[in-house]
Formats: C-alpha cells, structure tokens, sequence
C-alpha cells in the first residue's frame, strides 16, 4: 500500500494541489486532502497530474474497427479497448449517417455494453444534417428525423442511456430539438448551414452543443457570423478537433481564447479505426488510408481524424498556449458538463489510466 501526492488533482470540478492518494495493487483504494491522513504516514511526490480519465465524446472506430462496420457489443468493447490504451478512459461510441438498420444495431450495442470498459453511452452523427455540409458522410443516407430515429433515441433513454444526438437545427421542424432536450437528449448542432439566427432559435430550444467547430459548417464573415462565430461567441459547448489538419492551430487558439465563459470548449478526437489499428479502413466500401498523419479519401478530402484524445491535449496546449489543467479541463471536465454525467469517481481505477504526463 502507497500514499501518492500529485502536483494537481481533479476534485470534481476543481483542480487542487492538496490531495494524496492511497494506492494498492495499482489500484486506487481513496483519495483526500493531506490535511486529513493520519500523522506518521509518508507520501510519494509524483509530478504528474491526475484525472479520474479523459472522456472523448466522438470515437468512430479505434483497434480496426469501425462501428458503422461493426456495430456490435464486441465491436463497441475493442473500440474501447483501443482508446484506452491510447489514454483514453471513456468513450461515447459514435455510430455516423447509414442505414436505419446501423443505427438500431449500434442502439443495441450500446445498450448491452454501457457502464462498462468506460462505454458511457451513444453519440448518434447523423443522418439528420445538412447535404451541403455532409463532409465524409454518405448523402443517399442523409434524411429527414423519422420514427425509427425518435424509436432508437426513446429505447436508449428509457434505459437513461447518456445520448448526444448531431443534427443540423435548420433541417428539423420548429419544436423538435426542444422535444429532445425534454427526453434527457444532448443535442449538439454539426453538420449544419445555419444562420446566425437559425442557431439562436436553436439555442432557444434547448441546443447543448457544436459538434467539430469549424468543420462540417459556413465559414463566419465579417458580415455574416454564421453558425461558426455564433457558437463560439455563445455559451454553449463547442467541440473541436485539436490534431492540427481539421482546424488550423492559429484557429483552434482564436476559438479557445474567445469564449465568453470560460470552460465551454470541449476537445474531442473524432478518432476512426487507424487509433491503434491498420492505417487503412472501409467506410461506405471505399478505402480511407493515413497520408502524413490525415485519413484521406479516393477524393483527397478529410475522413476522420487520426488523433488520440491525448494527443489533441498535447496539441491544444501548444496550439492555445495552455497550462496542464486548462488543456485537461477540456478532455476531462467539459465532456462530463456537456453531458450532464456526473464526475467518475478515482476509487477502483488503475493509477495507470489516471496519471497525465507531459
């Protein structure tokens, strides 16, 4: 048995520097404030920080596979599997536009794995956006929000499984979003054409997020802010993805340090299969291979991201000029916020999947 104390760590919300750990097997037995240990009791300076774990919001696929491709309750666990190994602790398992028939697999998938191997819930990307911002995402599964998707999101949340829904606000009816919010549905806007004013109604209904800020959305002018300035000029949860080929690195700065409210910026990896996989997959039966550490399509265009959450941490901190616990609060404090989960506790964990190194 070994008492551990940490340069920093996350107590719920707050990082504090006055916080030992009691450590056994590698397994953590208790945390406390120092004040509080029994005196006689020596302590091991680590100089590290800790988090209960880094939680990305947006894994598409990860240890070779996808779970478009494979949606399934051992698809979702190798995914999870490889993230973690990659310094990630909790996932939402990120099903993408396809058939109805994916998107009900993938429900069941999770259904029968969440709770474990950090599987927290679902992030449902689609099918509900806009044509003209479709990125990757196949347009002949594109649609209108339907009866199965409402059927998929009620089964999950009856079952009070945490559910990010990815629509395109100015694509649904007026009324829907808020209908959303009412069953306990994180809806985040991605994928989108919308105005500045389309995203404030939204708002007004109950809108929680952006899914990929600047990605898969109108570029802001000076006259015409868009989604894009809209969002980060609001207090909702903006994600966004850190690896240095989605968005610029001067951009991802000027997103971060803009915020009206401090801690609204969420870092996700949106990772495909390549995260501990094959550099190449199949997506919607066409080939999608790692170029200069982008995944690239037959088209050359962007396809997902080959980026840990971890790494995006790392880049943020450089890209933003950050501090450990700032970059850290995006990847471990602000998903669990955007998601109304509450924060996971140390006791249990492997000290391994806990400590953040430089």
């Amino acid at each position: 048995m070994t008492w551990l104390r940490f340069d920093a760590t996350l107590d719920g919300m707050t990082w504090r520097s006055d916080m030992c750990v009691k450590v056994r097997d590698d397994i953590i037995e208790r945390v406390l404030p120092l004040s509080e240990l029994a005196d006689g009791i020596q302590t091991r300076h680590i100089p590290a920080a800790i988090t209960p774990g880094l939680f990305d919001i947006q894994v598409n696929g990860g240890g070779g596979v996808m779970f478009n491709n494979d949606p399934t309750p051992d698809g979702v666990r190798r995914i999870a599997d490889a993230h973690r190994c990659a310094g990630t602790r909790f996932i939402l398992p990120t099903v993408i536009t396809d058939q109805s028939d994916v998107m009900e697999r993938a429900a069941d998938a999770v259904l029968a794995t969440v709770g474990t191997q950090g599987i927290l819930g679902i992030h449902i990307e689609g099918p509900h956006i806009n044509p003209t911002q479709k990125g990757t995402h196949n347009p002949d599964f594109i649609r209108s929000l339907d009866q199965h998707t409402w059927g998929q999101v009620e089964k999950l949340r009856i079952r009070k499984v945490p559910v990010l829904l990815t629509l395109a606000p100015e694509c649904v009816p007026a009324g829907t979003i808020r209908r959303l919010d009412r069953m306990g549905v994180v809806v985040a806007a991605g994928h989108t054409a919308a105005t500045a004013s389309e995203f404030a109604a939204a708002v007004q209904e109950g809108l929680r997020g952006i899914t990929h800020l600047f990605n898969g959305m109108p570029a802001m002018t000076s006259r015409a802010p868009m989604i894009t300035g809209a969002a980060i000029n609001s207090e909702v949860w903006c994600t966004i993805i850190a690896d240095g080929h989605h968005v610029d690195p001067s951009m991802v700065r000027l997103a971060i340090r803009s915020r009206p409210r401090e801690g609204r910026t969420v870092l996700m990896s949106d990772a495909m299969s390549t995260v501990g996989g094959p550099e190449t997959f199949e997506l919607y039966g066409e080939t999608i291979q790692v170029q200069n550490g982008c995944l690239i399509n037959k088209l050359g265009s962007l396809a997902g991201a080959h980026v840990t959450l971890a790494e995006a941490v790392r880049n943020s901190m450089h890209f933003a000029d950050l501090t450990t616990t700032e970059a850290l609060h995006m990847a471990a404090v602000a998903p669990f916020e955007l998601m109304r989960i509450p924060p996971m506790k140390y006791e249990g964990a492997r000290i391994q999947d806990v400590i953040w190194r430089q």
